[in-house]
């Protein structure tokens, strides 16, 4: 039997879906797969030759369990240079990837009962990672009409004695959402008057639109910095979702608690993945700009093509990549042989009648919609939405 903190835990519904799609799709289906949560660009080469490099030097033993000086001086010199946040090395500690951090984080600061505030609609992984060490998550709703974003009014209403941290993702996955200063300011503010920390996912900091200014939260106060616990990796920005690279800086203590974790847990990570994440930080950057214009291109072309059917509304996004269509004005509709009660339902006969899969708002706190991700070619997106509308107007009221 298992125990009763494994038994309480939700499997991951994105990984569950892809894992569907794949499977479909090695049967010989020609599935279109707009759920995975990874770019679909290569990792650049001038990255893949420092790994190689790493292996044929050797450099394929344990490493400090907190990560190799080099990277840890790398991170710090990167916020420096583009985020103007200052860090030492003994602020920061390199993971298994950004959920690792995430997760070594809330060990640091969480005791059994404790509350974590989580925005809604969240990724799938905060409520059962606060579960884990023995939190609380307390959900704060967030809605389309305001873009996704925190209402400081309704932020102050959930605050409680119990209540240790708030979990943000700016930009934010499954919605796109993210803030400007002032917004940020505003509620972080907040969670500062209440000594509340700040577990602050920007793990997809670098890929932002129409010019956007993204602004760290470490990078606002001093005070905000002092409660702030910046979460952020190489997955993403660099295409290198694969090689399990993460990092937490903040204040030196949990830091240090962070470390102590991870000794026990996966002694340090990859060496080699390590020697790769050092050239993605202090290497050449114009591949991230160059990923980020493709994929604004792409959101472009989807956000539009996505309104021209019938009952769908959707905001834009104004980073990561990801859409959020609101698409409840198919449930309780049939195509005279499935009913479609929900964003399950619906997730479900999307990709059995068109062959497109997308993930159901349902895992992510947010029952009306689905998540769509654009880290696909033009030509597979706008194959998706043709299909897509196609199997929507073969649904009726009941």
């Amino acid at each position: 039997m298992l125990s009763k903190l494994i038994s309480n835990i939700n499997p991951s519904v994105t990984l569950g879906i892809s894992a569907k799609a794949k499977s479909l799709k090695k049967q010989g289906k020609p599935i279109i797969n707009l759920s995975v949560g990874e770019p679909d660009f290569n990792t650049p080469e001038n990255i893949k030759t420092k790994a190689k490099d790493a292996i044929e030097a050797n450099q394929t033993r344990y490493t400090q369990a907190d990560g190799i000086p080099e990277l840890k001086t790398a991170i710090a010199q990167r916020l420096k240079k583009d985020d103007k946040v200052d860090y030492q090395p003994n602020q920061i500690i390199v993971s298994p990837g950004a959920k690792a951090s995430i997760f070594l984080a809330l060990a640091a600061i969480v005791n059994p009962g404790d509350e974590i505030i989580i925005p809604t609609p969240f990724w799938v992984s905060y409520p059962e990672q606060v579960k884990l060490v023995g939190g609380n998550p307390i959900y704060l709703k967030t809605t389309p009409e305001r873009h996704f974003l925190i209402d400081p009014p309704a932020l102050q209403s959930l605050i409680s004695p119990r209540t240790r941290a708030i979990l943000l993702n700016n930009p934010c996955n499954p919605t796109g959402a993210a803030y400007d200063i002032e917004h940020l300011m505003e509620i972080l503010n907040i969670c500062t008057r209440h000594n509340l920390y700040i577990v602050a996912d920007e793990i997809y900091s670098k890929i932002v639109f129409d010019g956007f200014k993204f602004v760290r939260c470490a990078g606002l106060s001093q005070q905000i910095y002092d409660r702030t616990i910046t979460i952020d990796g190489v997955s993403k920005a660099y295409a290198m979702t694969g090689w399990r690279i993460g990092y937490a800086a903040g204040p030196q203590e949990i830091i240090a608690g962070m470390k102590s974790f991870q000794e026990h847990l996966t002694s340090n990570p990859c060496s080699i993945a390590q020697y790769a994440a050092l050239e993605a930080f202090s290497g050449d950057q114009r591949n991230v700009a160059a990923f980020t214009e493709k994929f604004q291109e792409r959101r472009d072309v989807l956000h539009g093509e996505l309104l021209r059917i019938p009952g769908i509304r959707c905001t834009k996004p104004k980073g990561t990549f990801y859409i959020f269509p609101d698409i409840s004005e198919y449930f309780d509709t049939s195509d005279g042989q499935r009913t479609i009660r929900n964003s399950i339902d619906l997730a479900d006969y999307l990709l059995d009648t068109a062959q497109v899969a997308t993930v159901p708002g349902d895992g992510f706190g947010a029952e009306r919609f689905l998540r769509l991700s654009f880290a696909a070619s033009l030509e597979n997106l706008n194959a998706a939405v043709r299909q897509i509308g196609t199997a929507l107007g073969a649904l009726g009221k009941m």
